[in-house]
């Protein structure tokens, strides 16, 4: 208890799955948590059942993630972590990904990433200390079928992770990224887990939790010398 005491905390895409747990995991550390989505019904519900606050957030909008980080800032008066959490899967093969999939994917899954990072960036800088965890995805690691829009943006996001981290050290502020497997959230719900589960070393998925704990290591001063790493949650799938 008490790893992120003092500490404020904006985590996107909170209003359920790895999100939701990685806000419940935070703010019984003792953060401050705010959660951000598009899903207000869900986020709102999410919020009252954690204790935590909540703000409507198109992460690929610009004017939303001013808005969000002014908002933080002046009712709390520093951003201690950012968790870049939200994301889109729409799973097509090269030829059959539309512009549409494409442009979407992108938006949430890469621009959102960015705009998170450029957004906080000053304020992390004034205080000289921050933690930016951005998810990613074993589809950032290595090839996977029939996920053309989808892995180009979870290599995106590793390849802008390292370069944010490079160019932020000197601020003190960290920047990291995991890299989940086959975890239980609304996102794999539709996924061939039975099939999946046989190609992975520990034999099972796992529970979002398992992904939230690797979040809280990132973003409490236990890591205070990891920095442009990839951490890995997987049960051994890549490897």
């Amino acid at each position: 208890m008490g790893r992120l005491t003092g500490k404020v905390a904006i985590i996107t895409g909170g209003a359920r799955g790895q999100g939701a747990a990685e806000a419940e995991l935070f703010r019984d550390e003792g953060a401050t948590v705010v959660i951000t989505d598009v899903l207000d019904e869900d986020g709102g519900k999410t919020a009252a059942q954690l204790d935590v606050e909540f703000l409507h957030h198109d992460v690929s909008s610009v004017d939303d993630w001013e808005a969000v980080v002014a908002d933080v800032v002046a009712h709390h008066g520093r951003i201690d972590v950012l968790i870049n959490n939200a994301g889109i899967l729409r799973g097509a093969r090269l030829v059959n990904t539309s512009d549409e999939i494409w442009n979407e994917t992108v938006a949430i899954n890469q621009t959102g990433v960015f705009l998170g990072m450029r957004s906080v960036a000053p304020q992390m800088i004034s205080q000289n200390s921050g933690s930016i965890v951005n998810l990613s995805s074993v589809a950032g690691l290595e090839a996977t079928f029939a996920s053309m829009a989808y892995g180009a943006t979870k290599w995106a996001v590793r390849g802008m992770t390292k370069i944010a981290a490079l160019e932020l050290g000197r601020n003190n502020i960290r920047v990291n990224s995991i890299h989940p497997g086959l975890i239980n959230t609304e996102m794999t719900s539709e996924f061939d887990k039975e099939k999946m589960v046989r190609g992975i070393p520990l034999g099972r998925e796992a529970e979002a939790s398992e992904v939230a704990a690797v979040a809280l290591f990132l973003a409490s001063e236990e890591s205070s010398y990891c920095t442009g790493q990839e951490f890995t949650v997987d049960g051994g799938m890549h490897r």
